[in-house]
């Protein structure tokens, strides 16, 4: 058995794997590169290594001599010279290391990162919720500078029929982390990119939202208000059905949005899909569903409060009274009826729905020249909509003006 050299001597490779298993005297035993092992009192053992970085003579820890074996902490020792011999910082290197987060770290960075920038308060719990159900438990701990193809593919392989639209956007937000690690040096590529060439082709054929005919969406709203649901939850899915707005503008309105004696909603681009304000002028019907809402305000500022104070319905909650009474439609899916009947039973020009839909212009020339939000047309048309809803007859209903 080789007895390791003390300080003082400048040996090379004086040390042996079973001196290193059995040294037991306290003190510093040299092996060569600066390298030594450390026995303390205690009968621990560590590698140091002696090296001068930049002219400076300091010493570093290469590890237990428990996890580390003579041979890997030769082949470190000899590293960290060649790399200060060039001018390098071993050490710099070292702490650079330890700096690199997990994923799971780096992905909780990026999301307080981009937390105030999102209007989008369900998208911005999503992106979190997302990788905590299908990535953390996968890769969350392993450093993001190490995360490989192979680890993305795990994750994703499982999820990525069954589970499409889920499968894609996590995938997303896998990639939005490593663009992350990326623009912090901590790694040259994006593992979520590349990810794409091993997964199968999805099937992309567009899913549009379940929609009744028009025909049957006054009796839909009939069959709603004889339900047991909560009275707020009747009134905000009325008052959606009658103004073709989303479910979110819809269940955040506030009072400070209503103008009573113009009778018009204003919704603030913050809340508008296509990032606009939207005037909706309100029909005589919405306007009692605003009365009536007011009556039973429970003093927050929401127009349709939730059963928590201050949070508004949930899109569950209109989702789930319209299927749980039977009818074969998403909540959305009102607004394509109001769409179909529009072009159907009415002459009003097609930008007149279009904008009380607050659907954007997508030709940039034309949309230059729409100045008019064309608020009274839409206020006619919006009021017929109304009656029709009420059981006028159906028939062709001329929009002039």
């Amino acid at each position: 058995m080789a007895k390791g050299i003390k300080e003082g001597a400048h040996p090379d490779k004086a040390l042996s794997a079973a001196f290193v298993r059995t040294a037991k005297e306290p003190g510093k035993y040299f092996d060569g590169q600066g390298l030594f092992l450390k026995v303390d009192t205690s009968g621990a053992k560590r590698w140091v290594q002696r090296i001068n970085i930049r002219g400076k003579r300091t010493e570093m820890g290469l590890g237990s001599a428990l996890l580390v074996s003579l041979a890997e902490a030769r082949e470190t020792a000899l590293e960290n010279r060649k790399t200060a011999r060039s001018g390098g910082d071993p050490l710099r290197s070292k702490r650079e290391a330890k700096a690199v987060m997990s994923f799971e770290e780096a992905a909780r960075k990026v999301h307080a990162i981009n937390l105030p920038t999102w209007r989008n308060k369900k998208h911005a719990q999503q992106f979190i919720s997302t990788l905590e159900t299908y990535t953390f438990p996968r890769m969350g701990r392993i450093k993001v500078s190490e995360v490989t193809t192979a680890d993305v593919l795990a994750v994703l392989q499982p999820i990525w029929l069954e589970k499409s639209e889920t499968a894609r956007r996590v995938r997303q937000r896998i990639g939005m982390v490593m663009k992350w690690a990326v623009a912090n040096g901590w790694r040259q590529d994006n593992p979520a990119e590349a990810a794409a060439q091993g997964l199968p082709k999805q099937d992309r054929t567009p899913k549009h939202r379940l929609a009744l005919p028009y025909s049957e969406v006054a009796h839909c709203l009939d069959v709603v208000k004889a339900s047991g649901a909560g009275q707020t939850t009747k009134l905000a899915l009325e008052f959606l059905v009658l103004n073709a707005t989303r479910s979110i503008e819809t269940r955040e309105a506030v009072w400070g949005e209503i103008d009573f004696d113009k009778a018009t909603w204003t919704i603030p681009a913050q809340r508008m899909k296509a990032k606009q304000e939207h005037i909706v002028p309100l029909a005589s019907r919405s306007m009692e569903i605003l009365n009536a809402a007011k009556a039973i305000a429970d003093g927050s500022d929401l127009v349709f409060p939730g059963t928590r104070y201050g949070k508004p319905l949930s899109d569950m909650t209109l989702s789930k009274l319209v299927k749980e009474l039977g009818f074969k439609a998403d909540v959305h899916g009102f607004r394509t009826s109001f769409k179909t009947w529009c072009l159907e039973r009415t002459n009003a020009a097609n930008e007149v729905s279009e904008m009380a839909l607050a659907h954007t212009i997508k030709n940039k020339a034309e949309a230059a020249y729409a100045r008019s939000d064309l608020l009274e047309k839409r206020r006619g048309l919006m009021e017929r909509w109304a009656n029709f809803l009420g059981h006028e007859t159906a028939r062709i209903v001329s929009i002039t003006g």
